[in-house]
Parts: C-alpha cells; structure tokens; sequence
C-alpha cells in the first residue's frame, strides 16, 4: 500500500486544503476516525488479515497498511490524544477481534 498508487487514504478531491483543518481534540472522535481507517484496512485486505490471524504474522504482514493509516491517524489528531493509543485498540478490535472465528494458533 505505501505506494503512490494507494487509493485506500487518499482525500477527496473536492476538499480543499487551502484552510487547515482543525485537528481532532475530543476522544469520542478519535475513536471515531481510529475505527473507520481500521475498518477500511479491514474491508480491502480482508484476505491478507485472515491469513495473518491464521498463521500470527497479522501486524508483519499488514505493517505497510497500518503505518500508512497511522500516519492519516496522527495527522488528523493532536499529540495528546495521538498518545493515548486509541488508534491501536481500533486495530486491535477490528482486525484481530473481529477475527475470532478465524482458525489460529493465537487462540
């Protein structure tokens, strides 16, 4: 994904970045957009997250993926609420979690 090709996170092209934006402050948001960046990981590399539960590699092999979304995370939230790991536990229940059927050693 980390390539000049990803669509995945890529803004729209009607917004327009001649005024910034404000960045996110309030935790409930956070959470908010945490979850919908995981959720679009989740929905695209449905394939490579199932086969990353079964064999316990899911964040080796989704490491591009997730830096990337980690990187929109962080740009779009102030450093206080980057810290308290919301965007983690958002991956955490929407790629592992949401995963629990998948046969795995992990559990």
């Amino acid at each position: 994904m980390g390539s000049a090709g990803s669509k995945l996170f890529r803004q729209p092209a009607r917004l327009s970045y001649t005024r910034a934006m404000a960045l996110i402050d309030k935790p409930e948001r956070a959470r908010q957009l945490a979850r919908a960046i995981a959720s679009d990981l989740s929905m695209y590399h449905e394939k490579k997250i199932v086969e990353g539960v079964e064999r316990d590699t899911l964040f080796d092999v989704m490491r591009d993926e997730i830096e990337e979304g980690r990187a929109l995370y962080k740009s779009r939230v102030t450093p206080e609420i980057f810290g308290q790991g919301i965007y983690d536990r958002a991956l955490v229940d929407m790629l592992l979690k949401a995963r629990g059927n998948v046969k795995s050693k992990i559990w």
